[in-house]
Parts: structure tokens; sequence; C-alpha cells
């Protein structure tokens, strides 16, 4: 089983950036947390980070019949990328959305997500637990469907 893992803009900054809210573990740090936790569960997993929305959505295409799952955090564009947005819906592939932070503490604009409709579930306010949390979920998610794309 094999799973993407989307890290969108400005996450590339984590560790640095608004600690208070975002703490301080680093991008390189979750990522390491992602791959101990993939191994335990017998899944692999890949990487990828962007601050540009044609990357992510080009990345989303590029996963049809190469991954089985998708754990995406779309940070700034959750708000506003409708095309991350229908890249996801079009592939078919099952997605959690991941957010470090409790969304629906912040300010108003952030309590709206296009992705969330098209997800299969979303995780939020756990810190960088969100995303093993997402990657358990997920999996389990995947061997109750038995779904997997030939690879």
């Amino acid at each position: 089983m094999k799973i993407l893992v989307i890290h969108g803009p400005n996450l590339n900054l984590l560790g640095k950036r608004e600690p208070e809210i975002y703490g301080k573990t680093t991008l390189e740090e979750i990522n390491s947390l992602i791959r101990k936790e993939a191994k335990a569960l017998r899944v692999q997993v890949e990487s990828f980070q962007s601050n540009s929305e044609g990357e992510i959505v080009s990345k989303i295409q590029d996963a049809t019949k190469r991954y089985d799952g998708l754990i995406i955090n779309p940070a700034a564009y959750t708000h506003t990328s409708v095309a991350i947005r229908d890249a996801i819906s079009s592939t078919g592939i099952p997605t959690v959305e991941v957010h470090i932070s409790n969304v629906y503490r912040r300010e108003e604009f952030r309590q709206k997500s296009f992705i969330s409709p098209v997800a299969s579930g979303v995780i939020s306010g756990f810190g960088v637990y969100s995303y093993i949390l997402g990657l358990r979920g997920l999996v389990s998610q995947l061997k109750k469907s038995n779904y997997s794309v030939p690879h």
C-alpha cells in the first residue's frame, strides 16, 4: 500500500513560522514521524511539499494509479483552491485532509474548506500528530475497502 503525503504552502517554514500556533517541529521532523508510523503500519509513504498550487494539482493528478491514498495539508489553499479540490475529486483517490492547528478556533475565513467535501475524512487540531492520525485513519479505511491500485 502506497500513500502520498502533500504539504502545502509555507509548511516548509514549520519550526520557525508562528511556533505558538504550529509548534517547533520542522517539516523534516514531521516527515520522519510519518515514515516511522508508515513502517509500523507496513505501508510506503512519499512526502511532497510545494508553495505552488499548480505543482500540487499536478502531483495529485500524477498520483492516479501510483498511490492508494492521499494525505494532504493544503494549508492556505484549503480556503481558496477549487483547483486542488477538483484534482482530488477527479482522481477518486481516498484522501484525508489534515491540519496542525484547530482551524475552528482560528479566524473565520480558516473555517471554510474547499477540500473537506471531497475528502474521506478531516483531522484538525492535534499538532503534528494530526498527520499520524490521518495516516492511521486512511490505512484503516483502505484495508476495510480493499482499495488498491495496481503498482
